[in-house]
């Protein structure tokens, strides 16, 4: 078995195995070349972050490894799956056992109370209604908005919006929780503490977290940086002063 070490911390073998990953778009004659031999390694409880600007590739490279887009060439195993060769059925079964998602824009159902947003996810679990509910209310408790159970999308702010998306994303405890661009549309203070949650959450419960960002400032939250540029990674930057770390 395969150890490494972070921080002190003591990781197990490779959760996630990227091989020779490439992208490409085709619009009309021209060739957009998104992702480029891309060979990536992510551990077990491991905190990843893939930083870069826009049009960097970070984002497709998440998408990829979620089963939400095919590679145009290259391989993608998770916990020893290959995500690459799953048709539709199959991966949409594999994202709902192994990963949540935190996207920036919130990606709530407008109409639907904080409540059932987050219960929404359990359904196709078949747990039934009133265990749904209960695990829900829990969750949301957790986050911080026992007081917003009933309140709808609309009714909430920027940041109680993205507690909800978080609930939603950690209450099947995945073993992967993606992160795309978490606090692109929150101000400084809500997005520290929306940071510090995320990652609490994920320490708490073992889970490895892939955070796609532009900001430098969030990067400190995750134990290896992968930088990327024009589709390629540029460097891999190791952190062994992970924020948030020292206080689990």
């Amino acid at each position: 078995m395969y150890l490494h070490k972070f921080g002190g911390d003591l990781f197990l073998e490779d959760l996630i195995i990227l091989n020779n990953l490439r992208k490409v778009y085709r619009m009309g004659d021209e060739k957009i070349i998104a992702l480029n031999d891309i060979n990536l390694s992510i551990k077990r409880k491991e905190f990843l972050c893939l930083l870069g600007t826009s049009g960097s590739g970070k984002s497709t490279l998440l998408n990829l490894m979620a089963g939400l887009e095919k590679p145009t060439r290259g391989e993608i195993f998770i916990d020893k799956l290959p995500v690459h060769k799953m048709n539709e059925r199959e991966v949409t079964r594999f994202r709902q056992k192994y990963v949540g998602f935190v996207f920036q824009s919130f990606n709530l159902i407008p109409t639907l109370s904080a409540l059932e947003n987050v219960a929404l996810g359990l359904t196709f679990q078949r747990i039934p209604k009133s265990k749904r509910e209960k695990m829900a209310k829990k969750i949301l408790e957790e986050v911080g908005l026992g007081n917003r159970l009933h309140h709808k999308p609309s009714e909430l702010s920027g940041g109680q919006q993205q507690r909800v998306s978080i609930a939603r994303a950690f209450i099947g405890k995945p073993k992967i929780v993606f992160a795309d661009e978490p606090t692109g549309n929150l101000d400084t203070k809500t997005t520290l503490e929306i940071m510090d949650l995320i990652t609490a959450m994920a320490r708490e419960s073992d889970q490895t977290l892939v955070i796609v960002t532009h900001d430098q400032e969030i990067s400190v939250y995750a134990h290896r940086i992968v930088h990327l540029r024009d589709g390629r990674i540029e460097k891999i930057e190791e952190n062994n002063n992970v924020k948030g770390e020292a206080l689990s």
